[in-house]
C-alpha cells in the first residue's frame, strides 16, 4: 500500500487526510501543534461563502491599500517597511489583475464543488459544527459599492451561484437585528456559516477511524527527494514516503523551497472575536443571519445559540501573530453600533495568518519532482474551498499510484 504524509493538520490538511484515506491510502498526518486546527482554522469569520469568491486582485483593493496606509485600524493594513518576499508577493499580484474575472468565477465553481462533499462528510461521520443554514447576506452603505457589486453578482452566476439584491426592507426581513444606515444588499441563500474548528477536529477523529496515523506535535525539520521517495524528518526521527502533501499554511513556501518548488504564500493577518452571549437580551439582539459589511470588510456568522463570531481586516506584516488593541476594536465598534443590545462584557479575541497566494487561487496538485504535491495557498476561503481542493489533489495522488 502507498505510504502519503500530509503535512499540517487544519482544514487542508484533514481534509487531504480524510480524501486519500477514503481511497484506501495509507495516511500520515503530521502536525507540530498538540492538537488539530490550532492556527488559521481555529477562529475564522465561519462563513461558508461561495458568495465571497471574489479575488482580489482589482485596482480598488490597490486604491483601498493606499488610502488606508495611515490609519492603524484600517481594513486593509499594507505595512510600509519592504521585504523581497512581500515585493514578490505583490508584483505577482499585479501581473494577475488581468485575470480577475476568470479567477473569480473559477474560485465559485470550486466553492460550489466543496460545499457538497463537506455536507456530505459531515453527515457521513456525524460531525456537530454549529452548522447554519440561513444564507449569507452583503451589506452595503452606499451606492457605488452596491452598484460594483452587481458586476461582481454577474461574474458569480458564471460559476453557477445565484444571489439577489434586495432592499432595505428586505434587508431589515431577512435579518431584522441589524442596525445602521445602509443603501442595499445581496442575499445568498445557499450559502451557510460553521464553527471551522469543530468540523476539522471532528474529521480529524474519522481520519483516526479510518486508520490515519496522527503525529501530532512533530516539527518538520527537514524534506528530502530520496530514491524516489520523499524523506520526511521530524524532531523525533525521519521516515520514508511514497509522495508527501504539502498543506502547511504559511510554512509552505519554506517547504516548498526545499522541494525545489516556488510557492509564493504570504501571511495576511486576519482579526476575530468572539462575543459569548450569555444573557437572554444579547442572544435576541444578536443576528442569526450571517453578514459580510463591504464597507467595513467584517463578516459575522452565529455559532449555536450562545455565540457570535466577528472576523475580518487583512494585515501584511509577515510572520506575526501579535493581536493588536487597535486592530481588534474596529471589531468591537461594528458589533455595539450594528448590534446595540447585544452585551460585549465576554469576549475573545484572535489572530491569524491566511496563506495567500498572489493571483488569490490555491496551489493544488503536483509539484516539479515526482511523488511532490501541494494542496495550500487558499487565502481567506480555505474553509469554503479545502474540501473540493481535498479531493482535487487527492485524486491526483491516487491517480500517480503514489
Amino acid at each position: 500500500m502507498r505510504r502519503v504524509a500530509v503535512l499540517g493538520a487544519g482544514i487542508t490538511g484533514v481534509t487531504t487526510a480524510y480524501a486519500l484515506a477514503k481511497r484506501g491510502v495509507d495516511v500520515t498526518l503530521i502536525e507540530r501543534h498538540r492538537y488539530t486546527a490550532m492556527e488559521t482554522s481555529f477562529a475564522n469569520g465561519g462563513q461558508l461563502s461561495a458568495c465571497h469568491a471574489e479575488v482580489w486582485n482589482h485596482k480598488a483593493t490597490i486604491l483601498n491599500a493606499l488610502k488606508w496606509m495611515a490609519r492603524r485600524d484600517a481594513p486593509l493594513l499594507l505595512h510600509p517597511w519592504p521585504s523581497w518576499h512581500k515585493l514578490s508577493w505583490f508584483a505577482q499580484f499585479l501581473a494577475a489583475m488581468p485575470h480577475y474575472e476568470r479567477n473569480t468565477v473559477a474560485t465559485a465553481r470550486m466553492a460550489l464543488a466543496a460545499r457538497e462533499h463537506l455536507f456530505a462528510w459531515a453527515a457521513e461521520e456525524n460531525i456537530a459544527f454549529d452548522h447554519r443554514r440561513a444564507g449569507i447576506l452583503h451589506v452595503y452603505r452606499d451606492k457605488a459599492g452596491f452598484e460594483r457589486a452587481a458586476g461582481v453578482s454577474r461574474l458569480l452566476a458564471q460559476g453557477g451561484l445565484q444571489r439577489r439584491a434586495v432592499n432595505l426592507e428586505e434587508m431589515r426581513a431577512i435579518e431584522p437585528a441589524l442596525q445602521g444606515n445602509f443603501y442595499g444588499g445581496y442575499y445568498t441563500d445557499s450559502d451557510s456559516t460553521g464553527d471551522i474548528h469543530k468540523f476539522t477536529s471532528g474529521l480529524a477523529d474519522a481520519c483516526a477511524r479510518l486508520g490515519v496515523a496522527c503525529r501530532y506535535g512533530a516539527q518538520v525539520t527537514a524534506l528530502a527527494r530520496e530514491h524516489g521517495k520523499v524523506r520526511v524528518a521530524t524532531g523525533e526521527g525521519s521516515d520514508l514516503f511514497d509522495a508527501v502533501v504539502v498543506c502547511a499554511g504559511t510554512a509552505s513556501r519554506a517547504m516548498a523551497a526545499s522541494l525545489g518548488d516556488h510557492v509564493n504564500v504570504y501571511p495576511v493577518k486576519g482579526y476575530s472575536i468572539t462575543v459569548q452571549l450569555d444573557d437572554a437580551g444579547s442572544r435576541a439582539a444578536a443576528p442569526a443571519v450571517s453578514l459580510l459589511d463591504d464597507a467595513t470588510k467584517l463578516v459575522s456568522s452565529r455559532l449555536g445559540e450562545d455565540r457570535l463570531r466577528v472576523a475580518g481586516t487583512a494585515e501584511f506584516n509577515g510572520i506575526n501573530h501579535d493581536i493588536r488593541a487597535d486592530r481588534i476594536r474596529p471589531l468591537l465598534q461594528w458589533v455595539e453600533q450594528c448590534f446595540p443590545g447585544v452585551q460585549t462584557r465576554k469576549v475573545v479575541p484572535w489572530a491569524g495568518l491566511r496563506p495567500m497566494l498572489p493571483d488569490m487561487l490555491p496551489k493544488v496538485g503536483r509539484g516539479k519532482a515526482p511523488g511532490v504535491y501541494y494542496n495550500t495557498g487558499h487565502g481567506h476561503l480555505g474553509w469554503t474551498l479545502a474540501a473540493a481542493t481535498a479531493q482535487m489533489v487527492a485524486e491526483a495522488v491516487d491517480k500517480a499510484g503514489g
